[in-house]
């Protein structure tokens, strides 16, 4: 009878050290991002809680501008709508990214000219 191959699966204790290296590098890579995902998570639910303060600030003074005139409630109003413009600003920033488009981008540069060249290939074999 011919011997044949066993099929054991491999224990895992024989395998590379630089796969386990590789892995450890991945996972601890991978760790670093969900710790800046949960930091931009906190930062962006501070963000919207101080807009949400923002607002209705400045819902309760514009009818004080209105009543009273006064020159420091109208400073005030200016402060908070820089504020506001400065905390919407961040999360933009923050939910859209040059990172979150730099993939799609360079695959999208790298395969239209791909695609192009085979065009020009593919046209001057036809004799057009």
């Amino acid at each position: 009878m011919p011997s044949q191959p066993s099929s054991q699966p491999s224990s895992g204790n024989d395998s590379d050290p630089d796969e386990n290296q590789d892995l450890e590098q991945t996972l601890a890579e991978v760790e670093q991002s969900f710790i800046q995902l949960k930091e931009r998570f906190a930062q962006i639910q501070q963000d919207q809680h101080r807009q949400v303060e923002l607002k209705n600030r400045i819902d309760e003074v514009i009818p004080e501008i209105r009543q009273t005139k006064s020159q420091q409630l109208k400073d005030e109003l200016k402060q908070l709508k820089i504020q506001l413009e400065t905390i919407e600003f961040n999360l933009e920033s923050r939910l859209v990214s040059w990172g979150s488009f730099k993939e799609p981008f360079w695959q999208a540069v790298r395969f239209g000219g791909l695609g192009i060249v085979i065009g020009w290939v593919l046209k001057s074999c036809s004799g057009g």
